[in-house]
C-alpha cells in the first residue's frame, strides 16, 4: 500500500538510527548494540498488545494516537544524551512503535475482491520487504553524513507522513473490528494457531542465528561490507519471490502451497553451512530470499483462513511477537556460537530449526489442510 510505504521505509531505518545515535554519543559499539537490541526485542514482545488494541478499537484511533507520539519520541531521542537514558529510551521506542504493518494486513480482506487477495498480499509483502532493503541504506547514509541528526529526524517525518496518510484512507476509516462469536475459539485454543506459533519459535530462533552469522562470517573473512550486500540481496530477491507467488493465481491452494514451498525453503538453507563470502554465498542467499518471499505470501493467506473470528490483527501480531522474540534470542546465542565455534555452526542451526519447522508443519497438517477445502477443524 503506497500510503504506508514512507512509514515502512522508516521502520527499516529505526534499528540503525538507534545504533548510530548511541554509538555517536558513547563511542561504544557494545552500548550501541545493546540499545538497538533493546529497541528490537521490546518492539517484538509488545506487538501482540498493539494488535489487541486494533482488534478492539479499529484502525484509525490507534494510528492517530501512536503515529504523532512516536514521531515526537524519535525527535526527542535525538536530543537525549547519556548511555543509560538512551538505552531506556530505545526500549520505550520499541514499546510505543505505531502499528503500521498490523493496520495494513486486516484491510486487504475487505479492500479487494477474494480472487485478488493473494495478489494484494504479495504486493503488500513486497512493499514491506522493499522498506527493509532501502531503510538501512538511507539510515546509514544520513547517520554518517555531516548532519547525523538528520537520520532520526527523517525517520520521524517519514513515520508521520506514512502513518497519517494511512489513517486518512477511506478503507481505514470504514474498517471495523470483527465481532467475536459467542463461545468462539480464542487464539490459543485454535489448534492451527498453536501449530503456527510453535513453528514461529523454531523459525524465529533459526532466523536469529542466520542474521548474526552473516556479519560474523563477513568480519572473519575481512570483508565487513559483504554483510550489507548479503542482506540487501536476500531482501531484494524476497521481493521478486513475493510478486511471483502473487502472480500464480488462485489455482494453488494456500495451505498446500505453503507446505510445498516450505520444503524448498528448508532445502535452500543447507548450502549455507558450506559456503564463504563471495559469489557462492550470494547465489545461495538469492535462492533463500526468493523462496522465502514466496513462502510469506502463502503463509499470510493461510493464516487468514485459520485464525478465529475477531482476531484479524491479533493473529499476525502474536505470530510476529513469537518470531521476533526468539529471533532476538537466536541473535544473542548466535554471537556466542560464532565466536566460540564458527558462523557455519549458526548456519547449521538455521537448517536444523527450519527442518524441525517443516516436520512440525507436515506432522500437524490435519489442523491446516481442511481450510483449503473451506472447512475448519474445531
Amino acid at each position: 500500500m503506497l500510503a504506508a510505504f514512507p512509514a515502512r521505509l522508516a521502520y527499516g531505518m529505526v534499528g540503525l538510527d538507534v545504533y548510530f545515535k548511541v554509538h555517536d554519543d558513547t563511542h561504544s559499539i557494545a552500548l550501541a548494540g545493546l540499545a538497538a537490541g533493546a529497541n528490537g526485542i521490546v518492539g517484538s514482545l509488545s506487538t501482540g498488545m498493539r494488535a489487541a488494541v486494533i482488534d478492539r478499537l479499529g484502525l484509525k484511533i490507534p494510528l492517530r494516537i501512536f503515529v504523532p507520539a512516536y514521531a515526537v519520541a524519535l525527535a526527542t531521542f535525538d536530543a537525549c544524551h547519556g548511555a543509560r537514558l538512551l538505552i531506556i529510551f530505545a526500549a520505550v521506542l520499541g514499546f510505543t512503535a505505531p502499528p503500521i504493518n498490523l493496520s495494513v494486513r486486516p484491510m486487504w480482506k475487505t479492500a479487494v475482491p477474494e480472487e485478488q487477495y493473494r495478489t494484494a498480499i504479495a504486493i503488500d509483502t513486497a512493499s514491506m520487504n522493499l522498506g527493509v532493503v532501502l531503510g538501512p541504506a538511507l539510515a546509514t547514509t544520513l547517520a554518517l553524513s555531516g548532519h547525523p541528526s538528520s537520520a532520526l529526524i527523517t525517520t520521524a517525518v517519514l513515520i508521520f507522513i506514512g502513518g497519517i496518510s494511512l489513517s486518512s484512507l477511506e478503507f481505514t476509516k470504514q474498517w471495523k473490528p470483527e465481532q467475536r462469536e459467542a463461545g468462539g475459539q480464542t487464539l490459543l485454543k485454535n489448534p492451527g494457531m498453536r501449530l503456527l506459533i510453535a513453528e514461529g519459535v523454531l523459525i524465529g530462533y533459526g532466523s536469529g542465528n542466520y542474521q548474526i552469522a552473516i556479519p560474523a562470517i563477513s568480519s572473519l573473512h575481512n570483508q565487513p561490507r559483504f554483510a550489507g550486500l548479503a542482506f540487501g540481496t536476500t531482501a531484494a530477491l524476497s521481493i521478486f519471490g513475493s510478486l511471483t507467488a502473487g502472480a500464480l493465481g488462485r489455482h494453488i491452494a494456500p495451505v498446500k502451497g505453503f507446505r510445498v514451498i516450505y520444503l524448498f525453503w528448508f532445502l535452500s538453507t543447507i548450502p549455507l553451512a558450506f559456503v564463504n563470502p563471495g559469489w557462492s554465498l550470494l547465489l545461495v542467499l538469492s535462492l533463500f530470499g526468493f523462496i522465502g518471499g514466496a513462502e510469506q505470501v502463502y503463509y499470510l493467506e493461510q493464516l487468514e483462513l485459520i485464525r478465529p473470528t475477531g482476531n484479524a490483527a491479533a493473529a499476525i501480531g502474536w505470530i510476529w511477537t513469537t518470531e521476533g522474540s526468539f529471533a532476538a534470542i537466536g541473535q544473542s546465542t548466535g554471537g556466542f556460537f560464532s565466536q566460540h565455534f564458527s558462523p557455519h555452526f549458526c548456519f547449521a542451526i538455521t537448517t536444523l530449526t527450519f527442518g524441525m519447522g517443516l516436520i512440525l508443519i507436515f506432522a500437524g497438517r490435519r489442523w491446516l489442510t481442511p481450510f483449503d477445502r473451506g472447512t475448519a477443524l474445531n
